[in-house]
């Protein structure tokens, strides 16, 4: 589980909540400036002030209902440098925003991956990063139809290759381009 993930499940009220969203921004902040493995290259870090984020709002924290797919499609993504990589979409989530009705697939390489949730949505190109953004969900028991999980958008990522481009990142495929906007998570890279 990630520290944001973990921000989400241990923060017992709403101030409590965003207060450890908050820490664990300014950790990953931490890292990003000054960790050898930082996606952003040696060159600019000394420039670094710190990722850009839309302010935490619960209301982005949705309870989605669970459809298991019984025989994974294999999908094909299409990368950041013109590769392909392949994905098995065992996962649909179903879900509401402001009263509007959504799905987003998860997909996983490994079945014991977490569930790789990239998504596109109205701030994309926009607010956030042009080619999408990420989330990884890591749900504690083993999934099944009808059971409800929390996706949290607070915790939504910009990936690596929004730094550098000598990594490589799954785009998100058309069937998680959302027709609404989640000014939530990661914020357009402030490169």
């Amino acid at each position: 589980m990630t520290d944001d993930q973990q921000a989400a499940t241990d923060g017992g009220t709403e101030s409590e909540y965003v207060e450890t969203l908050r820490e664990n921004r300014a950790e990953k902040d931490d890292f990003f400036a000054e960790h050898p493995q930082s996606p952003i290259p040696p060159e600019k870090r000394d420039g670094f002030d710190g990722l850009a984020y839309f302010d935490p709002d619960p209301a982005y924290r949705v309870e989605a209902t669970v459809t298991v797919l019984d025989d994974p499609e294999e999908i094909d993504f299409e990368t950041s440098d013109g590769r392909t990589i392949t994905y098995r979409r065992p996962f649909r989530f179903s879900f509401e925003i402001d009263g509007d009705s959504y799905e987003l697939s998860g997909y996983r390489q490994e079945p014991t991956d977490p569930i790789f949730v990239p998504f596109r949505d109205k701030t994309t190109g926009q607010q956030s990063y042009k080619d999408g953004r990420y989330m990884e969900l890591e749900p504690e028991e083993t999934l099944s139809d009808g059971t409800t999980i929390e996706i949290d958008f607070n915790l939504a990522y910009s990936p690596f290759c929004a730094y550098s481009e000598t990594f490589s990142c799954p785009l998100p495929p058309e069937e998680n381009w959302l027709e609404t906007t989640i000014p939530a998570g990661e914020r357009k890279p402030p490169l």
